[in-house]
């Protein structure tokens, strides 16, 4: 503290509403907080002598504090939540959400595709959702399929049919790639999907029956009596997803598991009545917090982005009033919070706790046997110390064109993929492993001591002695010599089982039993890098077939290229299209078609 006079810094801070960011020496933001009376609150964490462990620890980290004062608390809590996202601070409790939750995407098209999409939505075509998981989309999109026969086929592959495909067939197409049906019959079967989507089932249900009707009276039996089927298909799929007598709720049930430190939330989303998924969240940083912090962070942190029912069903919290009024502004309509809730709404939360139970018992029962496997390994290698960081690496490449080399993470026995990392090997001599090995680890740790990250405690390498030695060679010239690397070696043939470690002093070989956790571990860290190293083998080699045959003919640049693996769904697809069919690209024309075509065959 010897460069931030706290008396002073206290004294000063205004009796408003904000948000104050706490600092560490390295001048990382290690907590984010919000406060309706910043110098009530910030004061509160020097002034007071007997701290909860978790703050008191906090406090002494802390070299200096950053506020921002906002016009209310509500604004407040939506900073807040913006910069704990920004910032991942040490003591705040932490969600890791996923970027982006899957929507059902309907195209804008004379005969639209139907399909699961992430990302940033277009202005385009029509997106319903957000749903929890990609689970419960394609479920979905698979009822849509049954009741409605959309096409979920791309454009490439519908331009294309000759004749209906295995999903017509099967009755989950109206194969309109063929002409089977009319476009104003298709639109309407899409205008049924949408009214289902949001929430008008009624209307749809009365249309079929009254096109039932009118069917039977004509004596058009065949017809009629594909409209029941459809009717009864709908009822079914009613039936399973309803779950409220009302038949509209928009409500959202949020429930927390607890076990010692360990929590876990379920989160269920119902919608115009229907349950249509939940996901279970595992929240970070929760040594000696509450229940009701673990509650108002996930509340504050997952819906920063909007997508809020009318209402949100929990069992305890205390600070619901400005969390109400906060969501309300995020929404932009009313926002109820439910607490201890009863009828229906307390059977539904009732269900979502016994799911956030389950879920953590499996949370717990994984943990504990990564920690055996862990121990395990330690005991096989005679470490010193647990390896609860672990990283591997591994070559892939084809007759040493498009070397890759990937780096794969496992913390505490776990994949943490989002630490993985993929390096295209370039400079060396084709099929020169050891070169591609080298480059890989000079690249990945001269980066983290610049960037001052985090190191492995035990480094795998996919390779014999000759691998092992080049690594040892890098990481020395890094100054990384204390860094534990074994080396990983396929046995006689190949074959999975017959491994052998080499170990880092005098290349000392190891062969571990079988039935060792700690050996199932070091093939599963193994597997993971080779399959991670085949799939940027195999992008990289795909994207360079493709683009070099295209770019050798004269005429194709990178707008034509795009143009036709767009067109065609692929440089197979455009292979087998004819010269009529490659000019009629925009831009293409029959002179050029017939260079192409020439040139692919």
């Amino acid at each position: 503290m010897s460069t931030f006079d706290i008396d002073n810094y206290l004294r000063s801070l205004p009796h408003l509403p904000g948000v104050y960011r706490m600092f560490n020496h390295q001048n990382e933001v290690i907590y984010v907080g919000k406060a309706k009376n910043l110098k009530k609150r910030v004061s509160s964490y020097f002034q007071k002598t007997q701290l909860p462990i978790r703050t008191a620890a906090m406090v002494s980290h802390v070299h200096h504090i950053e506020i921002t004062i906002t016009s209310s608390e509500s604004e407040a809590l939506l900073l807040e939540g913006n910069l704990i996202k920004q910032f991942n601070p040490k003591y705040n409790v932490l969600f890791k959400d996923d970027k982006s939750y899957p929507y059902i995407q309907i195209s804008r098209h004379g005969f639209p595709q139907i399909k699961l999409f992430r990302g940033n939505a277009n202005n385009q075509d029509q997106f319903y959702g957000p749903y929890p998981n990609s689970w419960a989309a394609r479920e979905v999109i698979q009822y849509l399929q049954k009741i409605f026969m959309l096409r979920t086929c791309d454009d490439s592959v519908y331009s294309h049919r000759t004749r209906p495909c295995l999903l017509h067939q099967i009755k989950r197409c109206s194969a309109p790639c063929v002409n089977l049906i009319s476009q104003e019959d298709y639109r309407q079967q899409i205008k049924n999907a949408v009214d289902f989507l949001t929430g008008h089932e009624d209307n749809v249900l009365n249309e079929l029956r009254d096109k039932m009707s009118i069917h039977s009276n004509l004596l058009e039996f065949e017809q009629a009596a594909q409209l029941r089927d459809q009717i009864a298909l709908m009822q079914q799929v009613l039936l399973k997803q309803t779950v409220s007598k009302s038949g509209s709720d928009n409500v959202d049930i949020i429930a927390v598991a607890q076990n010692d430190y360990f929590y876990t939330v379920n989160w269920v989303m119902i919608r115009g009545g229907k349950h249509i998924g939940d996901k279970s969240f595992y929240p970070s940083n929760t040594d000696q917090v509450s229940i009701e912090e673990i509650y108002e962070a996930f509340i504050t942190q997952h819906y920063l982005t909007g997508n809020i029912p009318e209402s949100i069903v929990i069992n305890q919290l205390s600070n619901t009033d400005n969390l109400s009024q906060w969501l309300s502004e995020v929404a932009g309509h009313t926002v109820k919070i439910i607490q201890n809730p009863i009828g229906e709404k307390k059977t539904w939360w009732s269900n979502a706790y016994k799911n956030a139970e389950f879920a953590l018992l499996n949370r717990l029962n994984h943990i504990s046997s990564a920690e055996s496997r862990l121990e395990s390994l330690q005991q096989a290698l005679h470490l010193e110390f647990v390896p609860h960081r672990i990283e591997c690496f591994d070559i892939s490449h084809t007759q040493g064109n498009d070397t890759v080399a990937s780096c794969v993470v496992f913390e505490n026995g776990t994949p943490a993929k989002q630490f993985y990392r993929k390096f295209n090997i370039s400079g060396i001599t084709p099929g020169d492993d050891y070169a591609a090995m080298s480059q890989a680890l000079e690249r990945r740790y001269a980066r983290v001591i610049k960037e001052q990250g985090q190191l492995p405690d035990l480094l795998i390498i996919d390779g014999g002695k000759g691998q092992l030695n080049v690594a040892k060679e890098i990481l020395g010239s890094l100054n990384l010599s204390d860094l534990y690397v074994v080396g990983v070696a396929k046995g006689e043939g190949r074959k999975p089982g017959l491994e052998k470690i080499i170990l880092p002093h005098n290349n000392e070989e190891l062969y571990l039993q079988h039935d060792l956790p700690g050996f199932h571990l070091i093939q599963a860290i193994r597997d993971e890098a080779h399959r991670f190293a085949i799939t940027g083998h195999r992008m990289r080699r795909s994207k360079t077939t493709q683009h070099s045959i295209l770019d050798e003919i004269d005429g194709v640049g990178p707008k034509r290229r795009k143009q036709l693996l767009l067109q065609f769904g692929g440089l197979k697809g455009l292979q087998s299209a004819s010269v009529n069919d490659i000019a009629v690209v925009p831009g293409i024309g029959l002179e050029l078609a017939k260079k192409i075509y020439n040139h692919l065959h």
